[in-house]
C-alpha cells in the first residue's frame, strides 16, 4: 500500500510542476522521498526505524541520520534525501523556489523510487 501513496505523492509533485504551483509540487516530492526513506529503514531493520515506532513518529533529523545509514549502502539515497530536504524548505516552508527550481528535484526523487521499487517494495 505505502508503495502506491509513493508513486501518488511523486506524481502529484509532476502534476503540481506542470500546473505551475512549486509549493505543492515540493511538498508532494518531499513526501515521496519521505515515504521511501521510511519504508527502506523498516526493511533494513534501521534502529532508526525502531526508534520511530516507539516514539509514534519520525522527526527529520530522525530521517536524515536514517538516510545517511542507509547511505552506506548507497550513496545516492543521501543525496535524494538532501535534495528533497532543500526542496522541502525553500519550496514549501519559505516559498522561495520557483517550478523550475523544483523541477530540477524531480530526478533524485524518481531515482529513490525506483531504487525502492528494486529493493523489494510491499
Amino acid at each position: 500500500m505505502r508503495s502506491v501513496e509513493i508513486l501518488r505523492f511523486l506524481d502529484e509533485g509532476k502534476e503540481y510542476i506542470a500546473e505551475g504551483n512549486p509549493v505543492q509540487a515540493s511538498e508532494k516530492l518531499y513526501k515521496a522521498v519521505e515515504e521511501c526513506i521510511k519504508v527502506l529503514a523498516e526493511l533494513r531493520k534501521l534502529p532508526e526505524y525502531e526508534k520511530a515506532e516507539k516514539d509514534g513518529r519520525w522527526g527529520s533529523y530522525l530521517l536524515a541520520q536514517a538516510a545517511g545509514r542507509l547511505a552506506e549502502e548507497k550513496k545516492e539515497i543521501e543525496v535524494a534525501w538532501a535534495m528533497a530536504f532543500n526542496v522541502h524548505v525553500w519550496g514549501f516552508h519559505e516559498g522561495k523556489f520557483g517550478v523550475e527550481d523544483v523541477k530540477r528535484h524531480v530526478p533524485y526523487v524518481e531515482w529513490l523510487v525506483n531504487y525502492l521499487k528494486n529493493s523489494s517494495w510491499r
